[in-house]
């Protein structure tokens, strides 16, 4: 399924690498907790770097400033087989690798696409210090949604910024942020880099307080004191108004 996905994007084959990562890469580069060994070993099946994007193999020109380094985006496949822990595999493989990535997440017939932009380590300009992270929920490349297949038409290497690889990176990472605004509101409106901020501060709101519901939800099924089951659903309420509230608003 992922080859669909592929197609879709258009990458030279002069980018193709197809490079088999193997585990000890990211035991020896990033820094593992417990889980995330756990995560390492049993989660994943196999790692290959896909495609190397670099101004010898696609005419788009490397960027530099006083905090970022963006030379080339390289795009990595990850193949699940278990995808509990996606997000922490995510930051951890972020982490390794000390330039900007695409990530590739496949499970079953599903793919997850994740990005996170770096920066620049001004205490040690030799180190990399990750920013926010964005993962898209899963979907079928072969079988998309009216708003999955416009995100993928978005992708296509034609359709990105080439400029230089910090606004291609930034297009690619706003259509994720676009896809992720669609899931909450049900339509699909590209996120531009004037509203970026503002998209983002809304999706972080509603992930807490998604999160937050949820918790209280847990707290009213095991509450039996009837009081308390009248303040719990109330801001319940209340919280499910402001979530309504910033869905519209994205």
């Amino acid at each position: 399924m992922v080859q669909t996905f592929l197609n879709v994007l258009g990458i030279p084959e002069k980018c193709y690498l197809n490079k088999t990562l193997f585990k000890k890469l990211f035991q020896e580069n990033a820094d593992l907790d417990i889980t995330d060994k756990k995560a390492l070993k049993d989660d994943i099946d196999k790692i290959r770097w896909l495609y190397t994007l670099k101004p010898s193999t696609v005419n788009i020109e490397p960027f530099k400033d006083a905090e970022r380094e963006y030379d080339e985006v390289a795009i990595l496949q990850i193949d699940l087989t278990n995808a509990t822990r996606m997000k922490r595999i995510s930051s951890f493989v972020h982490k390794a690798i000390p330039y900007p990535i695409i990530i590739i997440f496949t499970h079953g017939d599903d793919i997850a696409l994740s990005v996170a932009d770096k920066r620049i380590n001004q205490a040690d300009k030799t180190k990399w210090v990750v920013e926010e992270g964005w993962l898209t929920e899963w979907f079928n490349p072969s079988k998309p949604n009216k708003v999955q297949q416009q995100f993928m038409a978005g992708l296509s290497l034609k359709n990105l910024s080439f400029v230089n690889f910090y606004a291609f990176y930034t297009d690619v990472k706003n259509l994720v942020i676009s896809l992720n605004a669609a899931e909450q509101t049900g339509s699909y409106n590209v996120t531009k880099g004037s509203d970026a901020q503002s998209r983002i501060e809304k999706l972080r709101e509603l992930e807490k307080l998604e999160q937050e519901k949820s918790e209280l939800q847990n707290k009213l099924k095991k509450e039996k004191q009837m009081g308390r089951q009248v303040d719990l659903t109330t801001h319940i309420k209340k919280i499910a108004d402001q979530i309504n509230g910033l869905k519209q608003e994205l």
